[in-house]
């Protein structure tokens, strides 16, 4: 589809001697997610669809290579294991304040109860707030958590996050 040249090229010898990895900003772990025309989640993406009731017995946990396509469409949540070692989606936000944790709270709960989910969602002090996904009912993950990480990526949020710092280059 894309042709064998698309995306980063591998570093030469030279730079790879030369350590250029040591003055690279950014995280080593950034996942690079090719996205689909605009407006194609609006067609075909989880935030489309409706989470499925779970009572019938008719989910099943997701393997973990699953777990793993499903998170590429999901920007910013994590794949982790828990303390009982099942799957789950994890995210973090940063808010301004303790008020802005409770709104931001209150938004993710909105969509929670309209989808029947059950997200864990707390402040982790006054300028963070964190999420965990799963279906405890399966004991690990479903196709329902992801349903929801695409609502809550969709949530406007611009004003409850800080501001960025205006950078000044020397």
């Amino acid at each position: 589809m894309f042709g064998d040249d698309f995306g980063a090229r591998d570093p030469t010898a030279g730079e790879i001697a030369s350590n250029f990895t040591d003055k690279v900003l950014g995280n080593a772990d950034t996942s690079h997610i090719i996205r689909g025309p605009k407006g194609l989640e609006k067609l075909v993406g989880l935030a489309t669809r409706k989470c499925v009731p779970c009572e019938n017995g008719n989910l099943h946990p997701l393997s973990e290579s699953a777990a793993y396509t499903l998170r590429n469409q999901v920007p910013g949540w994590r794949l982790e294991k828990t303390d009982q070692g099942s799957l789950c989606l994890r995210q973090e936000w940063k808010v301004k304040d303790s008020r802005a944790g409770d709104e931001l709270i209150k938004r993710i709960g909105d969509i929670a109860e309209a989808e029947g989910h059950r997200p864990e969602i707390h402040m982790k002090d006054d300028s963070a707030v964190a999420a965990e996904l799963s279906t405890h009912a399966i004991g690990g993950l479903s196709e329902n958590d992801f349903i929801m990480a695409a609502k809550i990526n969709n949530l406007p949020m611009a004003d409850l996050q800080p501001k960025a710092k205006q950078r000044f280059w020397a």
